[in-house]
């Protein structure tokens, strides 16, 4: 899959093979800008010495992982909770998903049965969920059916609403100018 979330090269391959660091970027994306919080997963990883697995990131000693996050560049605005978040993540995964993030979405009957599993994630409510079942729909094919009612907005085809959309820095400008105008209205202005 030809992820270009985290404008960064190496960073977008990482998230392109692994579903692992794709659902820790899009856990990530929050008060962050959208790139930051996508290249996330790869800085861990630099910092680990090797791409992150939920099985050794949920048994990362708590203040060890936490101070990885925190290191220069920290990861992310909140570090420590954002450390504990991923953290729980991981844990779920392995627990319920043998530690293999596609199974999430390897045998889900339809997009409703996936959007549930995703908000079962730590850290994925209902809107985080639907963006990231645009993004496995759009992007990487991932595509039970009726995926897109599930996703409801962000599974609308040619919609700039969210990360789902994001292809290249063109569509990224488009993104954003449509979210500062939902802003906009939401503010009446």
């Amino acid at each position: 899959m030809r992820i270009q979330l985290a404008q960064r090269s190496e960073a977008n391959e990482l998230l392109g093979r692994s579903p692992f660091a794709l659902l820790v970027g899009m856990l990530l994306d929050q008060q962050i800008p959208m790139e930051w919080a996508f290249t996330g997963p790869y800085t861990i990883s630099e910092r680990l010495g090797r791409d992150l697995t939920a099985q050794e990131v949920a048994s990362y000693d708590p203040e060890a992982f936490t101070a990885l996050l925190a290191d220069k560049p920290a990861v992310h605005r909140y570090p420590k909770s954002m450390a504990a978040r991923i953290q729980q993540l991981a844990a779920y995964i392995v627990e319920h998903y043998d530690g293999r993030p596609e199974n999430i979405w390897a045998d889900a009957a339809d997009g409703q049965e996936l959007v549930k599993r995703l908000m079962a994630l730590p850290g994925y409510g209902k809107q985080k969920a639907q963006i990231f079942l645009a993004l496995l729909g759009k992007q990487s094919g991932v595509q039970p059916s009726g995926w897109r009612e599930a996703a409801g907005l962000y599974g609308e085809e040619g919609s700039y609403r969210s990360v789902a959309d994001v292809v290249d820095a063109d569509s990224l400008a488009r993104v954003r100018a449509a979210k500062q105008e939902a802003k906009r209205a939401a503010k009446g202005q």
